[in-house]
């Protein structure tokens, strides 16, 4: 509305000066006397007489519907996606006695990031040793069970004994194999009580809670934090009222101080089903690729989301006119006849504002020096 006052005041000095103009030409010499108004109004109806000096100052143009996303801008923040986040637990207890990597490092799968004695390590290396030690046994028991029965000399029961008693080695040579895989150790390696933590996903370190020569003797608590951020999430804080307007799928674009007059695309990935309870507000999560480690986690952003509209009119908001409390325009009813009408709006979208209520599509109005006819 104030932009309207302002433009509207602007053109307020040519109208005046258009005014004083044609005041001069009325008071003249006979000759400049005949010549014919400006304008006339009759019955509402405003006409534009041939020779007019209104007609090469006046444009008149058609509007035009269209369908338009309306931006709605929230602030926000970036956050690292959770499902490209990974804490690093250490797979054993023990005393940390190298440490690899420090905060903020980038690191790649597979890397190794700390070094661990452990005594539990060991044991599950051990544990190895005597399940293949028992498998051995317990295989050769079998193929003895197996000679003798062929020979006649055993009963099948003992070929059956010797069979659960491989068996049951086997399954616990496994078994050991297994944890001690899981907690980083090599099989058919020799016997070894260091166990190396290695990354188990690409990324930076984001956070660290170990340093060398500390134990680690929670098992559930993490020693360091790997953050992919090739992506990142932008979170914006919706309030309760706008909330219906945002879905899954709808284009964002996320704007940030460190990098004025550039802007970010992503697209809304989720919507909270629960309001935040201390704020009223909902939190909507997009999905941004990161190229250049741009987005920085903690970083503060306005997030603009296109939310879809119908197909609506649009007018120049040079063809709109402060007439006392209503906001109207002049529509071409017939060439060079004009009459005021009232219209509802929206909001203004680059330059052109949605209209409500007053105009249809092709309707032409004056978009240019209908302050003119302003009286």
């Amino acid at each position: 509305m104030l932009h309207l006052l302002k433009t509207h005041g602007r053109r307020l000095s040519v109208a005046i000066t258009l005014a004083l103009t044609l005041a001069a030409c009325s008071h003249g010499s006979h000759q400049e006397a005949d010549q014919p108004p400006a304008f006339t109004v009759e019955n509402g109806l405003i006409k534009v007489p041939d020779g007019s000096p209104l007609r090469k100052e006046l444009v008149v143009q058609p509007v035009e519907s269209r369908q338009a996303p309306h931006a709605m801008t929230f602030p926000g923040n970036v956050e690292a996606d959770p499902t490209h986040t990974a804490n690093v637990l250490p797979p054993l207890t023990g005393k940390v006695m190298e440490l690899k990597v420090g905060l903020g490092d980038r690191v790649n799968k597979g890397q190794l990031l700390a070094v661990i004695d452990s005594g539990d390590f060991a044991q599950a290396d051990a544990d190895v040793a005597k399940a293949r030690d028992a498998l051995d046994l317990a295989k050769k028991t079998l193929d003895r069970a197996r000679v003798v029965k062929a020979a006649g000399g055993n009963a099948t029961k003992d070929l059956e004994s010797a069979q659960s008693g491989y068996n049951q080695a086997l399954a616990e040579f496994k078994r050991a194999q297994t944890r001690l895989t899981a907690v980083g150790g090599t099989q058919d390696a020799a016997a070894q009580r260091l166990m190396q933590v290695v990354a188990p996903t690409s990324g930076y370190v984001t956070a660290l809670t170990v340093s060398p020569g500390t134990y680690v003797n929670d098992a559930t608590a993490a020693m360091l934090t790997i953050s992919n951020l090739d992506s990142v999430w932008i979170t914006a804080n919706v309030p309760e009222s706008d909330v219906g307007l945002v879905a899954k799928g709808d284009k964002v674009d996320a704007a940030l101080s460190a990098y004025p007059g550039q802007a970010f695309h992503g697209t809304v990935a989720f919507v909270s089903p629960v309001l935040q309870a201390d704020t009223r507000r909902d939190l909507v999560r997009a999905v941004f690729a990161n190229v250049g480690d741009k987005l920085k986690p903690n970083m503060y952003a306005n997030v603009n989301i296109d939310v879809p509209q119908p197909v609506q009119v649009f007018v120049p908001e040079s063809a709109l006119l402060m007439n006392n409390d209503n906001i109207s325009v002049f529509v071409e009813v017939s060439p060079w006849a004009f009459e005021r009408r009232t219209v509802d709006l929206s909001y203004d979208e680059s330059g052109d504002t949605r209209v409500l209520k007053g105009l249809k599509s092709g309707d032409r109005v004056i978009v240019r020096g209908g302050v003119l006819l302003n009286d």
